[in-house]
């Protein structure tokens, strides 16, 4: 496993789409298993493949532990992943890997249902809601090409991080992931 690169916003690997994954083999978990690696890095809740350079539909997404929310401390990893169904609506602050310091409000189903593929190419179905809900949209935008900064709806609604509030910046013991 090694941490790999994270792309930012004006590499335009990022905004290009995603091909599906049709073999499942070591390569795909070495990729997936470096995508875990650099998620936890960098401190992020998900990363997908085209933040590393890789154009394929493969997304992690891990949420920090939580006694409350039984979706907390889960890893998941979705290969070929595609919102079925969405439910509600919130709107909330999101941030970006790929996008360091800065973070906006983004209009977000509060559930949706995802089908996909585990590594080993098994069908399975996702249910989220929440956090969950919002890091799995967010991932699988990027699958397509886009950024969060593509569904902000005002310019205004984009702001940059206070110091204190980074996590590509601060020690690790301060901070919550993101």
């Amino acid at each position: 496993m090694s941490v790999r690169e994270i792309l930012t916003a004006e590499n335009p690997i990022l905004r290009r789409k995603s091909r599906r994954v049709k073999v499942f083999d070591g390569e795909l978990q070495r990729l997936v298993d470096d995508m875990v690696e650099t998620m936890h890095a960098a401190r992020g809740l998900g990363l997908a493949a085209p933040q590393v350079g890789v154009l394929q539909r493969v997304i992690v997404v891990e949420l920090p532990e939580d006694e409350e929310d039984p979706q907390g401390g889960k890893r998941y990893v979705l290969v070929n992943p595609e919102i079925v169904r969405r439910e509600g609506e919130e709107v909330a602050e999101e941030g970006c890997l790929s996008i360091p310091g800065y973070v906006g409000l983004v209009r977000r189903a509060s559930k949706v249902a995802v089908r996909a593929q585990t590594p080993k190419g098994k069908r399975i179905q996702v249910e989220g809601e929440g956090l969950l809900a919002r890091a799995l949209q967010h991932e699988i935008d990027h699958l397509d090409g886009i950024l969060y900064i593509d569904r902000v709806e005002k310019p205004e609604d984009i702001r940059a991080l206070e110091p204190e509030e980074r996590w590509d910046r601060a020690p690790e013991a301060e901070q919550a992931p993101r």
